[in-house]
């Protein structure tokens, strides 16, 4: 079997993931990096980005050089992560060539910051389409998607593991109550408002949080894979929040927290649950700021606890086919 893969490197981008994931399993592999097709002066990508409908400024000439890899190579299955920069033009002209494409679409299209309506528009193209969260499934469906299905994000054991705490230098520590990874969406952070105000230790990693005068004096940048592990053995509590702009029940860090050894704080969603169970087996849930601060102030007094619900958390993902190595088999069973 030939894969070809479309997405990204570098990081915990998925694309990678699943390129690592296919190898392993025995397929050729190919891969085309989704970002060569938004290479451009930053004036042309700030242009064609904010007045051109997301457009990525080299898209006809990534979708001709991905045709010519086709036809040349004539891989069994293309898999698309994300927002690919594949148009309905070329998705036709690979299912003429009977080439099966599949598109596990990491964010929602309708989240407002990256709506491309050329994106939607070639949706329904797409043999398969794979959402990690249920709110969009009949979105979907309603704009022309045949065959749509769930299918939750995953962690990649070469990068998400326990990091051995016995070889940190101490320089290396960062003992904060609480973790967070991720983006300072506006809805988050009046959460970690909060929780400084209660008088919480903080590392934030992510984009924008130094934009926020309550939240600056906590952000620590954006994080190798490393780093996110060492914070993570050293937190005592991780705390997980969803993306509301993009319909989230649950978000990449779901899955890679747990499988590096963190103890979880998590908002209280559908998809958590059906993930981790009820309250205090493997996660502790809030449902509100109140509540947030809380329960952290009760897992800080309780460390017992939280190692329990740690190791907890961290066996039930590890031991449970959550992958993306099982992810992609799960893919190439439907597709092939």
């Amino acid at each position: 079997m030939y894969v070809l893969i479309v997405g990204n490197r570098g990081g915990t981008n998925i694309g990678e993931c699943f390129e690592k994931a296919a190898t392993r399993l025995g397929a050729s592999v190919g891969f085309m990096e989704s970002q060569k097709a938004m290479q451009a002066p930053g004036w042309l990508r700030h242009f064609n980005w904010h007045f051109r409908g997301h457009r990525p400024t080299k898209l006809r000439r990534f979708n001709n050089e991905l045709v010519e890899q086709c036809s040349a190579r004539k891989p069994n299955i293309l898999i698309a992560t994300g927002q690919a920069p594949i148009t309905r033009n070329t998705l036709g002209r690979l299912r003429s060539m009977g080439i099966i494409a599949v598109n596990y679409l990491t964010d929602d299209p309708w989240n407002r910051s990256h709506r491309a309506d050329w994106f939607i528009a070639a949706l329904p193209l797409y043999n398969f389409v794979f959402s990690p969260r249920r709110s969009n499934l009949a979105d979907l469906r309603a704009c022309g998607c045949r065959l749509v299905s769930y299918l939750p994000f995953a962690y990649d054991p070469d990068i998400h593991f326990p990091e051995a705490t016995d070889s940190i230098r101490k320089a290396e520590m960062n003992s904060a109550d609480v973790l967070f990874v991720g983006g300072a969406d506006q809805d988050r952070v009046p959460y970690c408002h909060s929780l400084a105000q209660q008088g919480f230790s903080m590392s934030l990693y992510g984009s924008y949080w130094d934009r926020y005068e309550v939240t600056c004096p906590y952000w620590r940048g954006y994080g190798d894979p490393r780093t996110i592990r060492v914070s993570t053995a050293f937190a005592k509590i991780c705390l997980l929040l969803v993306r509301r702009a993009n319909r989230d029940g649950h978000t990449m860090r779901s899955l890679e927290a747990p499988a590096i050894g963190g103890c979880l704080l998590v908002e209280d969603t559908d998809e958590h649950r059906e993930l981790f169970g009820d309250d205090c087996t493997v996660v502790v849930y809030f449902r509100s700021i109140p509540e947030l601060t809380e329960r952290a102030q009760w897992l800080l007094r309780h460390p017992d606890e939280r190692r329990r619900l740690a190791t907890a958390a961290h066996l039930l993902i590890t031991q449970g086919a959550n992958t993306y190595a099982d992810r992609l088999c799960t893919i190439l069973e439907f597709a092939t």
